[in-house]
């Protein structure tokens, strides 16, 4: 197994480069680069950007629109976005609900929804967890009943991640209720302006309305917006988790954010003087960090040479979620930790476009506290990291 890139790999990783040099708005990579936030606007208008190139869906297949790169590719593509201050791509429509149409929709559903998603003409969004149904997501209460040609949906999802955006959601809701509990679930699409959807929103630790709960009251959706077949919802859900749960890895940001970590410990220093970035011990501490990222990245690259040898990915997606984002979190630490008393103060307007007020301490420093509280998410959703290792203790030690 050979894990340096051909000569071919790195010649398109720098054609992504210079195109994305010449087609990203300055100021949203300033936006990106400074974690300020971006508007739906700024969003929508990437993603069609990188349609109007081919790239819209970087893992898509090219019957379905996506460029039909290999596993090598996708990666680099994540990388260089990073790496350039570019927004991701939302997984929702590209990563979650558009590969589980391609595999299990109706040609009626792959027709309509996949170019849609594509050129961002749906914004969509995930019904799954529910009060009390986390982890244990097949505990999950909200009902459909079939009247007719419709389905009726009674019940609330919660954490619903910028679904004061979305114009459709895709949901799990129990059709069975006699059945056992992984057995009764199935998936449904439904838009969001459909009469009975009640949108609230969550305000994190952090200040932010980034998550919602979502009230469904007799809701009805037409009957051919079942995914698949009745009851089949748990095995489309494991289907999408195992591409959430790869995504949630985070690599390419990660060593974005690795940098940006040593340019503040490089202008930040000690009472005598000294760049903190020259003390050993969070020179340690960065160390410690960088080879954990490392490591990652190199088990990414095995499962993607593993895929290119028409293996399957196995345990390594739920392992790369949970060092993923381990990681994330402790990069948000050693950052507060380097810019010290000026991460506290709570200033959620300087994350805001067009905001020119003072900055208190270095204009780096405004968004640090709420980026450490926001990050404390990234070791439950998804998966929590103990269902992973639940998991892996079954699929690997058999326990």
């Amino acid at each position: 197994m050979d894990l340096n890139y051909t000569p071919e790999e790195l010649a398109f990783a720098e054609e992504v480069r210079q195109w994305v040099r010449a087609n990203l708005p300055p100021e949203t990579r300033e936006r990106v680069l400074h974690h300020k936030r971006l508007s739906k606007e700024e969003q929508v208008e990437w993603q069609r950007r990188l349609h109007s190139r081919g790239w819209g869906g970087p893992r898509w297949p090219k019957e379905y629109g996506g460029p039909g790169w290999n596993s090598v590719q996708q990666h680099l593509f994540d990388e260089v976005l990073s790496e350039e201050g570019a927004p991701q791509p939302l997984p929702f429509g590209l990563s979650m609900i558009g590969p589980v149409l391609m595999a299990f929709g109706s040609q009626k559903q792959k027709e309509h929804y996949l170019p849609r998603i594509l050129r961002m003409e749906d914004w969509w969004c995930q019904g799954f967890s529910e009060p009390g149904s986390g982890s244990d997501l097949a505990s999950l209460r909200m009902k459909a009943e079939l009247d007719g040609d419709e389905w009726v949906l009674n019940g609330q999802k919660t954490w619903t991640t910028l679904g004061q955006y979305a114009n459709m959601i895709f949901l799990l809701a129990r059709t069975e209720p006699q059945a056992k509990k992984q057995q009764g679930i199935s998936m449904l699409l439904a838009d969001m302006s459909t009469p009975g959807i009640t949108v609230r929103p969550i305000i994190t630790l952090d200040g932010e309305h980034e998550v919602n709960e979502v009230f469904f009251d007799n809701v009805r959706v037409p009957k051919e917006n079942l995914v698949g077949a009745p009851g089949m919802g748990w095995t489309y859900a494991k289907f999408l988790l195992s591409h959430e749960r790869t995504n949630i890895a985070r690599i390419g940001r990660s060593k974005s954010e690795l940098t940006r970590l040593k340019r503040i410990a490089s202008e930040e220093k000690t009472p005598e003087g000294v760049p903190l970035l020259q003390t050993p011990g969070f020179r340690e501490k960065i160390a410690a960090v960088e080879i954990e990222l490392m490591a990652l990245e190199l088990t990414n690259l095995r499962m993607i040479a593993a895929e290119r040898s028409g293996q399957a990915p196995g345990a390594e997606a739920n392992m790369l979620k949970i060092k993923g984002s381990e990681i994330q979190q402790t990069l948000t630490e050693l950052m507060m930790e380097a810019v010290g008393p000026y991460a506290l103060p709570f200033n959620p307007e300087a994350r805001e476009p067009g905001w020119h007020g003072e900055p208190i301490g270095p204009e780096y420093a405004a968004p640090l506290g709420p980026d450490y509280f926001n990050y404390r998410k990234v070791t439950i959703y998804g998966g929590s990291n103990e269902i992973q290792r639940n998991i892996l203790a079954k699929a690997v030690l058999g326990l």
